[in-house]
């Protein structure tokens, strides 16, 4: 999974000190020393304590993690090394001919150390000039397994050196010594590796290099900076040439290619990378939330250097109509600075394929993704009230006095609709549609508000809650994750499963370490799960969303929800293939009034045509599916429930009228169970009826307790 950090000891053996002081008998000239009897007990003690060679773990070279979608697509790498490992096989026969020719001629002669090169070396400085007396070997050794001590000068560094390089050319064949060398080396540009390189400079691979391009990238180790073509073109084609030069004299090239390409000038086709250790392509805020959960499991080493292949969720084409549906909703009605968040989820597997987390990353330094961020749901929440309520056997054509207000709790907590709006008696399907606030507290505490709470946490809401009245109208905060996952769970009919982003993951070696397993659990009963799917498809045709309704031939269901203020609108909903959730508003919070046009807005200018367009687009051309059904669930007698030690139920059903207003508001202080409620009790919720088939522009039909 990595190169692991394993360091084992050892101590070496006093016959190879002699091996090694005679190896260095160039640097024994240029000292002006004599190593004599007395040196080798000196050797030795620098041969002690040397990592294990044999370790094949600590010359893998750090290899970026890479991100795929759905379809194989690579959407992002996360690096310390800009790096890709290939075989020799799939290097140019001219990156490893120039490579020997160039820093090693002697390579495939010498058993690790080149004391012909040592021997020239020392000449060529005590004349004035410069050159290296390194192999290739003494190289891979230094930027590996003695990488801490690589800007040592110290003769017990390059003693230490020389005989793990002697110990490597005794285990490694030459092909396997030039493979990892070329996978390690820095090219400089944040390329590390010839793929890597070949990458950055020439936007190919490896194996695809002409002898001019090959030539280029062999002669950037040596001094990368210097050599940089895109710094220093003059050097660059001076240090290229060099290198042509040595094939041409060991024998590797031809005179006319020489020639041929000595005469190409120097054109490059750079690869854009951010520089940062992360380079994003595609859905900057799903990677982001894909590195965290990869922080989870994966320490910061296996992450940015393990060469891990993470298979994710998101799927292209989803992923684009999500975007185009936020994004051109954003621009339509005009409003600065407002963000939306949105996540899609894939009913049968919980997947999640789609993921916009605001309207553009690379605008806002947070880089904020509000499909994560929690926020007020408004009344939206009372989905998961109705949920428990048919689960507990509460008969969804139970009649309920919704008219408006009402006071709870001792007189300590008073509710209104919106708009002060009465609704008369109606039964709990119809107050769903119109989102009645009054109602909805009268169930919740029906059917215990802890109950509540418990199916949110079954649903896969995991936030601690207070079991306070005002629940139910939406006064948690949660994001469009967790609610497009806990939707998903109606549409499937009951069954649970927990929203994911990664299938798979593979080590450098291919192995997959990582596997995801369906594994849904029920929460409700399939006959429950299509009972709350009817009545919040009646939410769609007839209640306050009824501006989502579908153009294209699918069953839809969701719920609406706006928070105090008008500052945080929501809509929820699903078809048989996809759940999504949907919030928009202002970063800065909940507060913040939402204006459009010098009115207030509703969720029928954002989160319902949001959704409605996503699924108009996605699902176009896709054939009619149904969500499943099951057996009518048992009901309770309706003289069973009680609120406040009276019974829930009471009079005749009327015909709700519909208020001036269509949109409900959840306020900030609900409760006096609450730590955050008024002295005073009272607080006014304001809920929506549903809207008309044209919905006036100054008006929506969705509640938002």
């Amino acid at each position: 999974m990595g190169p692991r950090q394993r360091q084992r000891r050892f101590r070496a053996k006093t016959h190879i000190a002699p091996i090694i002081i005679g190896s260095f008998f160039g640097f024994m000239l240029l000292a002006g020393v004599a190593f004599g009897v007395g040196m080798i007990g000196v050797v030795e003690t620098w041969l002690q304590d040397l990592p294990d060679y044999t370790d094949t773990d600590l010359y893998l070279p750090s290899e970026p993690t890479t991100i795929l979608d759905a379809d194989g697509n690579k959407i992002a790498s996360f690096y310390t090394q800009n790096r890709t490992t290939v075989d020799l096989d799939q290097i140019s026969k001219y990156v490893v001919d120039g490579t020997v020719a160039t820093e090693d001629e002697r390579f495939y002669e010498h058993g690790g150390i080149d004391l012909m090169g040592i021997l020239r070396a020392v000449a060529v400085q005590l004349t004035g000039g410069s050159e290296g007396a390194s192999t290739i070997t003494q190289q891979l050794v230094r930027n590996t397994i003695l990488s801490d001590e690589q800007f040592d000068v110290t003769l017990e560094r390059k003693v230490r050196e020389a005989y793990l390089a002697i110990k490597m050319e005794e285990i490694y064949s030459k092909d396997q010594i030039l493979n990892m060398y070329l996978n390690v080396i820095n090219y400089g540009h944040g390329a590390y590796g010839i793929e890597a390189a070949s990458n950055v400079y020439f936007s190919k691979s490896a194996k695809d290099l002409t002898l001019a391009e090959a030539a280029l990238l062999v002669g950037l180790p040596n001094a990368p900076s210097q050599y940089d073509p895109t710094v220093n073109p003059d050097y660059a084609l001076s240090r290229r040439n060099t290198v042509l030069d040595r094939m041409l004299s060991n024998g590797y090239i031809t005179q006319e290619e020489h020639d041929a390409a000595q005469a190409e000038p120097i054109v490059l086709n750079l690869s854009e990378t951010s520089g940062t250790g992360v380079d994003i392509y595609n859905y900057p805020y799903f990677v982001d939330y894909v590195r965290n959960l990869l922080s989870n499991e994966f320490d910061y080493n296996q992450i940015f250097s393990g060469g891990l292949t993470v298979q994710t969720t998101i799927k292209p084409d989803v992923q684009a109509a999500a975007e185009a549906a936020v994004i051109d909703q954003l621009d339509a009605v005009g409003v600065e600075n407002l963000q939306a968040g949105m996540t899609v989820i894939d009913n049968k597997t919980g997947a999640i394929v789609g993921m916009v987390g605001g309207r553009d990353y690379y605008a806002d330094s947070e880089h904020t993704n509000h499909a994560i961020t929690q926020r007020q749901t408004g009344s939206s929440f009372k989905a998961f009230t109705l949920a428990t309520a048919i689960h507990e056997g509460m008969n969804p054509n139970i009649i309920i006095n919704c008219n408006s207000p009402q006071t709870f709790d001792d007189g300590t907590y008073t509710v209104q609709n919106i708009g002060n709006a009465q609704y008369g008696y109606i039964s709990l399907a119809r107050a769903t549609e119109l989102s009645s606030n009054t109602g909805y507290v009268q169930i919740a505490k029906a059917v215990g508000v802890q109950n509540v709470i418990d199916m949110c946490h079954e649903l896969g809401i995991d936030n601690d809650m207070d079991p306070n009245s005002s629940l139910t109208l939406g006064t948690e905060e949660l994001s469009t994750l967790q609610m497009a996952e806990a939707f998903s769970t109606f549409a499937s009919g009951g069954m649970h499963r927990d929203a994911i982003a990664i299938t798979k993951i593979t080590n450098r070696d291919g192995e997959v370490i990582y596997e995801h397993k369906d594994e849904p659990e029920r929460v409700l009963e399939t006959g429950e799960a299509e009972v709350v799917t009817d009545i919040l498809e009646g939410v769609v045709s007839n209640g306050t969303a009824m501006t989502a309704q579908l153009s294209v031939n699918q069953p839809f269901a969701g719920k609406t929800g706006t928070t105090e203020n008008y500052g945080d609108l929501w809509f929820c909903g699903y078809t048989p293939q996809y759940s999504v959730a949907v919030w928009t508003g202002f970063t800065a919070g909940g507060s913040n009034t939402i204006y459009i046009g010098g009115r207030t807005a509703s969720t029928s200018d954002l989160p319902q045509p949001i959704a409605r367009n996503f699924f108009n687009t996605i699902l176009d051309g896709v054939e009619r599916e149904e969500f499943p059904t099951g057996t009518t669930p048992s009901y309770r007698a309706d003289s069973y429930w009680e609120v406040d030690g009276k019974p829930l139920t009471g009079g005749s059903a009327t015909t709700a009228e519909t208020p001036e207003t269509e949109e409900e508001e959840a306020p900030t202080t609900t409760s006096p169970n609450s730590p955050t409620s008024p002295t005073s009790p009272t607080t006014s919720e304001p809920e929506p009826d549903p809207e008309p088939e044209e919905p006036p522009a100054t008006t929506d039909p969705e509640p938002a307790a």
